[in-house]
């Protein structure tokens, strides 16, 4: 965007736009409902949503186990087993399960976060069959060879590493284990290279039987789509045994505190935060909107005082994020070492100041871009197959776009304050990385909260 642009865009209004939002679901959904959901006899359950104008059929299998369902001893087996999974079943090698995708054009791949892990395949619709066949072998018949499995921890003991030199990343890690220290919560998902190469085979089929059932996980698929068909290929690959849901993960304890983790680095990263809401919190969607105000983007308060206005640093943003037992509003920023007293200042300051003020075109903004955000991932059929999963498992339903929207919609300035002045009130947590001489002190940043 040239600056001419750019200048002329911020002096439009900030407006509501409803063509798409006050229109019925039927309107939206068409003549019949695009979502459809599934149970098998199993307890997996089977959902699809066929999405208009797409040739593409996304496929995920989202399984309700992440790293927070780990014991101290397990730390990293959650994104290990995920490593391990496309690494050959009874009938086909890694090789033969790259070559299978690559040969039609498609993509998998995987991802472990703290609450879920999720396996997921992108191909044209022709291919739909082959994508669940293989994800439901890899689900069911993989091996986990000795061989592969000592290959594969040198792998992840590589992406340790790089995590390490990856400053911006590893922030996160002291900043998880300072608001949640000695639980779950607190663990890096990848562990160490010390775990990582302690675990076993047996450790792996044990961890898998364990946590990878049924009832806990959801087969989704996203695109051009036919549900019926879907449910047929999910009965022929995916024909588990009924079996009870499995163990529960250890529920988290916020403490808070400081960490300064002196290194020679260039920049100094700065992760400030505070206990927020969960999830399943009334005030979840409030979180979002005062996130989004405070450093969600370029007109964010975060951005323009300490971008903008001082200078203070090239990255700074606000996010709020939430699991099912609590959650946490976090701050980062990247900035020259001799800016550190003044950006950490500032940042405390301006969490303070949510708790004074919200102008109506603040909360209109940050609605519409909630909002936009949430029509334009639609867009991407990977990105709907997984929220079909994740809705599923934490929510126990797939919630529509309109529904969030009017939960978005329904957030008021009042509400925004109130949360505002909760979170004020809360014990920071503290994580700097770098040249941290100059950070202010744990006292005085939390004095600055107000």
């Amino acid at each position: 965007m040239s600056a001419i642009s750019f200048a002329k865009l911020k002096k439009r209004k900030c407006r509501k736009n409803n063509d798409y939002w006050n229109r019925t679901p039927q309107q939206v959904r068409g003549d019949t409902m695009t979502y459809q959901l599934t149970t098998l006899p199993s307890g997996l359950r089977v959902a699809s949503e066929f999405l208009p104008g797409v040739e593409s059929v996304a496929v995920a299998v989202s399984c309700g186990v992440g790293a927070r369902y780990e014991n101290e001893a397990e730390n990293g087996i959650s994104h290990l087993l995920e490593h391990m999974a496309f690494k050959g079943t009874k009938t086909r090698s890694a090789r033969d399960i790259a070559e299978a995708f690559d040969n039609i054009g498609g993509q998998s791949n995987a991802y472990t976060s703290m609450d879920m892990t999720v396996y997921f395949a992108k191909v044209l619709k022709n291919d739909t069959r082959l994508a669940v066949d293989i994800l439901g072998d890899i689900m069911l018949n993989s091996v986990f060879a000795e061989e592969e499995l000592a290959r594969e921890k040198d792998v992840v003991i590589q992406e340790i590493a790089m995590h390490f030199d990856t400053p911006d990343d590893l922030i996160n890690d002291y900043f998880d284990e300072t608001a949640f220290p000695a639980q779950p919560l607190g663990r890096s998902i990848l562990s160490s290279e010390e775990r990582v190469a302690a675990h076993t085979r047996e450790d792996i089929m044990r961890y898998m039987d364990a946590h990878y059932r049924p009832p806990r996980m959801v087969l989704s698929a996203a695109g051009n789509i036919k549900h019926e068909e879907f449910v047929s290929l999910a009965e022929q690959y995916f024909d588990y045994p009924a079996r009870p849901s499995g163990a529960a993960f250890e529920r988290a304890h916020y403490k808070g505190g400081d960490s300064r983790i002196a290194r020679d680095l260039e920049q100094l990263h700065l992760l400030i935060g505070l206990p927020a809401v969960s999830m399943h919190a009334p005030e979840y969607y409030t979180l979002q909107l005062y996130a989004n105000i405070l450093g969600g983007g370029m007109s964010s308060r975060l951005f323009q005082e300490v971008r903008e206005q001082r200078g203070l640093a090239y990255t700074v943003y606000a996010s709020g994020s939430a699991y099912e037992d609590c959650g946490l509003l976090s701050i980062y920023a990247a900035a020259a070492p001799e800016k550190a007293s003044e950006l950490s200042g500032v940042l405390c300051e301006e969490i303070a100041g949510m708790g004074k003020n919200i102008s109506d075109t603040e909360l209109l903004r940050a609605k519409n871009q909630q909002k936009a955000e949430l029509l334009m991932a639609r867009e991407a059929p990977q990105t709907v197959a997984s929220w079909i999963g994740r809705h599923l498992l934490m929510y126990g339903e797939y919630r529509q776009v309109q529904d969030i929207a009017a939960k978005i919609d329904a957030v008021t300035k009042e509400d925004v304050l109130r949360l505002a002045g909760q979170l004020s009130a809360g014990k920071l947590t503290v994580a700097a990385l770098g040249d941290v001489s100059g950070v202010l002190g744990y006292e005085e940043l939390q004095k600055r909260l107000g």
